[in-house]
């Protein structure tokens, strides 16, 4: 039990890391974010949505929060990830490795954290 604690603490930090860094990036490359957002066919004010969301995601990660608030959390990461996947995909940027990696921390986090946390809601 001990090694799944640490193994959640890691991808939940790396994750939180990763969220941090893409708030980080919207706001220093604001410009280059609208841009590339445009370019997406996607309105300019998504931006301000997805810092928010990532913001309080960060929060609900790290914060000892009880009941359906993390799993509301962790569910908004997963669309936020898939549709990122699909968005870079359909677009043939290339740039879709970053979702991936963000899936695969989410996974990590949200199935040994089940296991870690006894007060989550078991599915």
């Amino acid at each position: 039990m001990k090694i799944k604690k640490i193994l959640y603490w890691i991808a939940t930090g790396l994750l939180a890391a990763f969220l941090s860094f893409a708030v980080f990036n919207y706001l220093s490359k604001f410009t280059m974010v609208q841009e590339m957002l445009a370019s997406y066919n996607y309105p300019a004010h998504l931006i301000y949505v997805l810092i928010i969301g990532k913001v309080l995601a960060i929060i609900a990660l790290l914060a000892p929060i009880k009941g359906v608030l993390k799993e509301w959390a962790y569910a908004g990461m997963f669309f936020n990830f898939v549709l990122a996947f699909f968005a870079h995909y359909t677009i043939g940027d290339g740039e879709q490795g970053g979702a991936i990696i963000a899936l695969v921390l989410w996974a990590l986090s949200y199935f040994l954290g089940k296991q870690v946390r006894p007060w989550i809601i078991k599915a």
